[in-house]
């Protein structure tokens, strides 16, 4: 096992399985394996299961006797699931194992883009809250109560940040083509949104779904927040009606390329928060996605089909 992995979960496995745990992220620098060196590990130690999250899965992996893949993620990314599938070797993932926290991390950013969290916090820091106005001035804002708030995808965040935004006083209103109960086409949701959060994955179908055109289609003073990923938007796009001050401002949890040069705009702009592609980085995460995969993993060995398999043809 090289995902991390906490709780309960954790206990049932070594259960049932004799395990080697060396999680990835524990390890200063972090440490990440290859396709050779992972496969080299497994057969050193007889390894007839791997849990693993961000090493790379394919190739000589599947040359070892593996009855089942566990990747951590809700989308198994790190995993060949095309050659494990040739291999005969079923791929477990944890769809929805971060919902809550990403949904978390929306509703952080938007209540800090809003309220101006981070400049008065710059403020009380440099002994500069009166200057020739005072904060009451400089930072008032509308209340989120009674807002509009539209999500782009409707899928397990969307969901969490959902009744989230709800609990806030808000009205939500959703966009999603695979989702019967989303309420919105996406030109209807960005004319009547206060707030557009994006929750959608990223596909050929949504890449730069949100462009030039989209933005200015936002309501003017509109929050961006995108706590999904940077390629649902086009961030050329994203910093000119930033900068006109169309939009109000926006909260950003990822951008291509996972960090920004120094002198990027959008670290030069007082509307804009951004954080580093955090919002699943809680310790319920690594329990929510222990749970999962030793729940599959104790099917499999009892011979019953696992719950969230990437690959159910294997199984068939």
């Amino acid at each position: 096992m090289t995902a991390p992995l906490r709780g309960p979960g954790l206990d049932r496995l070594r259960e049932v399985a004799e395990v080697d745990f060396d999680p990835w992220i524990e390890h200063q620098p972090i440490r990440l394996l290859g396709a050779d060196d992972l496969a080299a590990r497994l057969a050193d130690m007889s390894a007839d299961l791997l849990v693993c999250e961000a090493d790379e899965c394919k190739g000589p992996v599947f040359e070892q006797p593996l009855r089942a893949v566990a990747s951590t993620r809700g989308d198994p990314t790190n995993v060949d699931v095309t050659g494990a599938t040739a291999a005969g070797i079923p791929v477990l993932h944890a769809p929805g194992r971060n919902a809550d926290g990403v949904a978390e991390m929306a509703v952080a950013l938007m209540l800090a883009v809003n309220r101006f969290v981070l400049l008065g916090d710059r403020d009380m820091r440099a002994g500069t809250v009166f200057t020739d106005t005072i904060p009451y001035q400089r930072y008032r804002a509308w209340q989120m109560a009674g807002r509009t708030v539209g999500l782009v995808g409707l899928g397990a965040v969307g969901r969490a940040a959902k009744w989230r935004f709800e609990g806030l006083g808000m009205k939500v209103i959703a966009h999603d083509p695979y989702q019967p109960d989303a309420d919105c086409e996406l030109d209807e949701l960005l004319a009547t949104a206060d707030v557009v959060s994006m929750h959608a994955p990223v596909s050929p179908e949504t890449a730069g779904m949100i462009g030039a055109e989209q933005f200015a289609a936002m309501r003017p003073g509109t929050i961006y927040v995108n706590t999904a990923r940077a390629a649902l938007h086009d961030t050329d796009a994203l910093v000119e009606v930033l900068t006109s001050g169309h939009l109000g401002g926006a909260g950003l949890d990822h951008v291509q390329g996972e960090i920004l040069p120094p002198d990027h705009p959008l670290t030069t702009l007082d509307n804009v928060v951004l954080t580093p592609h955090v919002g699943g980085a809680t310790y319920d995460t690594e329990v929510n996605q222990t749970d999962m995969v030793v729940e599959d993993i104790c099917r499999l060995l009892a011979g019953e089909r696992p719950h969230r398999l990437a690959n159910p043809e294997v199984w068939q």
